[in-house]
């Protein structure tokens, strides 16, 4: 599954995170954490239903570039001042990912047989056939299916779009 209620492991239990100060960039920290790519969306209230046991983080601020939770600004672990109906959830789901439109001036002179499709539909990048996750062929899904990308003046500009699309930094 590509979404659900966070939930953090500290100190040999399992507790939820508090959604004071929860927002997208959190959410893009615990995609990439969680090694998924996609539109990262934040959803608060308990979204997802409220969890049991210690809540165990509260006021959470990633700037969005951080590897891990344990990265980003956020209270000591257990201190918060929450009930579970604040549980904070996370959608990471990869056909819902970017709009493509919205990276057309960045892909212009490296995807340009792509370039309708980039500015028409919504879709996402994913690499393929590697040997592991951070490497591969750049794949990208539009009108319901995964179609591969020209290397026909391909740089290092496109693939450094397409890893900072995929949470690489």
């Amino acid at each position: 599954s590509f979404e659900g209620r966070v939930e953090v492991y500290h100190d040999g239990k399992w507790g939820t995170i508090c959604d004071d100060q929860w927002d997208d960039q959190d959410a893009e920290v615990v995609c990439r954490q969680l090694g998924l790519s996609g539109n990262p969306k934040a959803l608060s209230w308990a979204h997802y239903g409220q969890g049991s046991g210690p809540i165990l983080l509260d006021e959470v601020e990633c700037s969005g570039n951080e590897l891990s939770l344990d990265q980003c600004k956020k209270s000591d672990w257990g201190q918060q001042n929450c009930d579970h109906i604040e549980d904070a959830g996370v959608s990471c789901d990869p056909f819902t990912g970017t709009d493509l439109q919205l990276c057309a001036s960045q892909l212009w002179s490296v995807l340009l047989p792509y370039y309708t499709a980039c500015s028409a539909s919504k879709g996402t990048v994913r690499l393929a056939g590697g040997r592991s996750p951070s490497e591969g062929r750049v794949e990208v899904y539009y009108n319901g299916d995964w179609g591969t990308v020209c290397d026909d003046g391909w740089t290092d500009l496109g693939a450094q779009v397409v890893c900072r699309q995929l949470g690489f930094r």
